[in-house]
């Protein structure tokens, strides 16, 4: 079923929680906050480190700062950049607590609406999954209680936070159902696998489904399943499918290793799942993913570019996350090689591909920055994919 939205905001469905205007008017100036700090205080930084920083390391290690690492030890203890860190780091504070409140207080409301008497698709919990510890150690991206995290029986809550913390953090450049990494990924595997025909389609760590639904309509003729370790966000992403009439197999396992027979995909997809596992979780993944495939299948993952990509300020700038958010995996995520890790991994390194794939959703109201940068990765107005074929 196709839904007309209205661009300029997040489209209201079923169980998306309702702000009152206090509610409303806090989550506007915490998005508007976020876009000011990336658009008009981040510029400020390359003033810093080239008027500042750059000239002190130089005369400090006589010679120019070349790499991320000599640039992080230029600026770390510059006043304008750890002024615009303090800040993007409480604004990143702010934007969950402005959303936890109408949560809160719909709670009962919420937990009922993600009861379907006759649901379209599917949801499986598992409640003696073992969550992975790098999930459990750490609230990720500073989100209370992660993905994982339950308050009450059927609960949902941490869906609900997701879903409309997702729109406040991307400024509304994700477009009305949060649904551009799916989007923009999904134009890429078109353009590049015009012959790819999938009888079934995996979403790896979907959280709330923002960017599994869009493969619905892509591949009409496909199942789609999607698996998270949360079951929270999992309730909530079952609700929100079939709310807007999608038809999707949801169920709580841990990418690593699942239940699915061998072969059983033709396409397994993520977004953003990469920065958020450890080292020797992503290639287990990947194994799973040789495994779950069958001949002639692809895995694919987009997420932001590799550091190697970019100049040594930019690639500092965008591992502001690493240190200041919460994202521990983050830096890693940054130096993987698609064909490296598809060698260690049972792959075909010949097959394996990387590339840029412009922004699906690119309406006036989205307002990139055009910039890769901590608390911005939307802004860059580009997805980096890369993955492998089976």
């Amino acid at each position: 079923m196709t839904v007309v939205a209205d661009l300029k905001t997040q489209f209201t469905h079923g169980v998306l929680p309702v702000a009152n205007s206090d509610e409303f008017a806090r989550q506007e100036f915490v998005k508007s906050l976020k876009f000011h700090l990336a658009s008009q205080v981040s510029v400020g930084n390359r003033d810093a480190f080239e008027g500042r920083a750059a000239p002190h390391f130089t005369k400090a290690e006589g010679r120019a700062p070349e790499t991320m690492v000599d640039v992080r030890k230029a600026m770390q203890h510059d006043p304008y950049y750890k002024f615009w860190s303090a800040l993007q780091r409480n604004s990143q504070e702010m934007m969950w607590k402005s959303v936890q409140l109408p949560v809160e207080r719909q709670h009962d409301t919420l937990t009922a609406a993600g009861k379907i008497a006759a649901p379209r698709g599917s949801l499986r919990l598992n409640p003696e999954l073992e969550i992975p510890r790098y999930h459990r150690a750490v609230d990720i991206h500073c989100m209370p209680g992660g993905y994982h995290t339950e308050f009450a029986e059927d609960d949902l809550a941490n869906g609900a936070v997701y879903d409309r913390a997702v729109y406040i953090y991307a400024m509304g450049r994700m477009g009305p159902f949060n649904s551009d990494i799916g989007d923009t990924t999904i134009a890429y595997l078109k353009a590049n696998y015009p012959d790819l025909k999938p009888r079934r389609i995996l979403d790896m760590g979907c959280t709330v489904g923002h960017s599994t639904l869009p493969y619905c309509e892509a591949y009409p003729d496909a199942e789609v399943y999607g698996i998270d370790v949360g079951a929270p966000v999992l309730r909530y992403a079952h609700a929100r499918a079939e709310a807007l009439g999608q038809t999707v197999h949801f169920s709580q396992q841990n990418a690593e290793s699942t239940d699915f027979e061998d072969g059983f995909f033709d396409l397994i997809v993520s977004h953003i799942l990469v920065h958020e596992t450890s080292h020797t979780a992503m290639r287990r993944i990947m194994r799973e993913a040789h495994r779950l495939l069958a001949d002639g299948g692809v895995v694919i993952h987009a997420e932001t570019p590799p550091y190697r990509d970019l100049p040594a300020y930019d690639a500092f700038m965008l591992d502001w996350d690493t240190r200041n958010n919460n994202e521990p995996y983050w830096g890693a995520s940054h130096e993987i090689s698609a064909a490296g890790i598809a060698a260690e991994t049972g792959f075909d390194p010949a097959k394996a591909f990387e590339g840029y794939q412009p922004s699906a959703f690119e309406a006036e109201e989205a307002r990139r920055t055009k910039v890769f940068q901590g608390g911005d990765f939307g802004g860059g107005g580009a997805w980096y994919v890369w993955g492998v074929q089976k």
